[in-house]
């Protein structure tokens, strides 16, 4: 697809993020975007009760690094299960390959 075409389907949306409006245009649908805002909205508002100057600058990076901390621990996560997972995998066809193996010597 075209990058004309692409930046067509973009839709623009306004939202606001602890009081501060916003623009963006993104191909995302509603119910994304109304994901995303609420989301970083939450954080946001939820940093800035818990700095002492109740600075916007200052919520917002605090925000930011929970949000960070968030994904890297989810990330952490599912790179442990696919670890997990492919360590079954591995052994379930070294199983198999043996399994085969003597099979053939029974024969």
């Amino acid at each position: 697809m075209a990058e004309t075409q692409k930046a067509n389907l973009k839709k623009l949306f306004n939202f606001k993020i602890a009081g501060v409006s916003y623009k963006i245009k993104t191909s995302h649908d509603e119910q994304t975007v109304n994901e995303l805002v609420d989301f970083v909205n939450t954080k946001v508002t939820e940093a800035m009760g818990a700095t002492k100057n109740s600075s916007f600058q200052n919520a917002a990076v605090l925000a930011a690094l929970n949000i960070a901390e968030e994904m890297i621990l989810l990330k952490r996560r599912a790179q442990a299960e696919l670890n997990k997972l492919e360590a079954k995998a591995k052994k379930l066809s070294q199983d198999l390959e043996n399994a085969k193996t003597n099979k053939v010597n029974w024969n």
